[in-house]
């Protein structure tokens, strides 16, 4: 249970040795975004980059080149889908969603929160977490695409265009 054989031990060190230099050269030549959090399927990619490189250290059943294989695979789609997400509207809505207003000059939509599944405590602790001590400060709180909330305070000047205009719930307000 607490130990098996040294030659266990031995392989996962090698692998270590093996597949972290291998790692950050995939990581870098993919750019940026391979882990970034703009979504939630960069999240997903995130996570299953860490799976596969546990399981290539830990399985003996999984060789050094399916591990690698399989790193470069989810780097490319990622790659892919990024990709396609600059060049059509369509694609990124399936992939990414809409970010959802959540509260708007002192109103609490609670249709939208609802729906996503959010609690009015949680709109007001992601206030608290902005630096804000009061709601009256606040013009709307947004739960972007990649579940973290945005807090935007109310602003003395009027402008055309706002940070919120894409928001979905916005066409309510205009």
């Amino acid at each position: 249970m607490f130990f098996d054989k040294w030659n266990d031990i031995f392989r996962i060190v090698v692998m270590a040795l093996i597949i972290y230099p291998a790692l950050i050269f995939i990581l870098r030549i993919s750019g940026k975004r391979t882990l970034s959090k703009m979504n939630m399927f960069d999240l997903v990619v995130t996570v299953a980059l860490g799976s596969t490189v546990a399981t290539i250290l830990l399985s003996s059943a999984v060789s050094l080149w399916e591990g690698i294989t399989a790193l470069f695979l989810l780097v490319f789609l990622q790659y892919a889908v990024a990709w396609l997400q600059v060049r059509s509207n369509k694609f990124t809505a399936i992939v990414k969603g809409e970010p959802q207003l959540l509260f708007f000059n002192g109103t609490y939509l609670e249709s939208a929160l609802k729906a996503e599944r959010v609690k009015a405590d949680e709109v007001r602790q992601a206030v608290r977490t902005s630096g804000s001590d009061s709601m009256e400060d606040i013009e709307a709180v947004v739960l972007e695409t990649d579940g973290s909330i945005s807090v935007m305070k109310k602003s003395d000047q009027k402008r055309e265009k706002t940070a919120i205009d894409n928001v979905n719930g916005m066409d309510n307000f205009k």
